[in-house]
């Protein structure tokens, strides 16, 4: 059976990429000083000193509350688009992959492995065009283990991701989400 290719057989040309427009907001030598602190004092499994990690995020230009713990292994691509609230906690192997700002309320937690992803890529486009958007995590907000977030997602006030689950759409305050779209399966309720 041949395989039919709609858009008169259309195919995807990575040749044709350009994503010139795209700033970070810093310097080539600020882009590349923050690799290296980045891969020896974030990535690197061997640094669990959270405090260190909290001031050099600062002097990177980053916006950081107090009581924020950051655990070993932490990719954060750039810190002069992240800020982070009070007593938020970002467990081990969390990737903030923040090519556009990313904003974290107070109290939040990211669980181990998470992936705020505010990067994609336009797949109707041959020349797969980049498309950020931002990512907001309002205050009480819990992302929970191995969880994705997507691209221009706010999760809302005291809203829980579920574990291995991905938020493609904003979530509403006060539910939990699961699965693959996560969608709401209760709301949640603190004692």
């Amino acid at each position: 059976m041949n395989e039919v290719l709609s858009y008169s057989q259309a195919r995807t040309d990575l040749s044709a990429y350009n994503n010139d427009w795209y700033n970070p907001g810093a310097s080539t030598l600020k882009r590349t000083l923050w690799y290296f602190v980045n891969a020896l004092l974030f990535i690197n499994p061997l640094n669990p000193v959270s405090s260190l990690k909290v001031k050099l995020l600062r002097l990177f230009g980053a916006r950081v509350g107090k009581g924020v713990t950051l655990k070993p292994n932490v990719n954060i691509k750039y810190p002069w688009l992240l800020e982070i609230g009070d007593h938020v906690w970002i467990g081990e192997g969390v990737w903030i992959d923040n090519l556009a700002p990313v904003s974290i309320g107070s109290h939040v937690c990211i669980s181990q492995g998470a992936l705020l992803l505010t990067g994609n890529h336009n797949y109707k486009k041959k020349t797969f065009d980049l498309m950020v958007g931002k990512i907001t995590l309002a205050d009480g907000a819990w992302i929970g283990a191995k969880s994705v977030v997507c691209p221009g997602v706010t999760c809302g006030s005291h809203s829980v991701l579920a574990v291995g689950s991905v938020a493609g759409k904003d979530l509403k305050p006060y539910f939990i989400y699961q699965g693959n779209p996560a969608v709401p399966v209760r709301e949640r309720t603190i004692g």
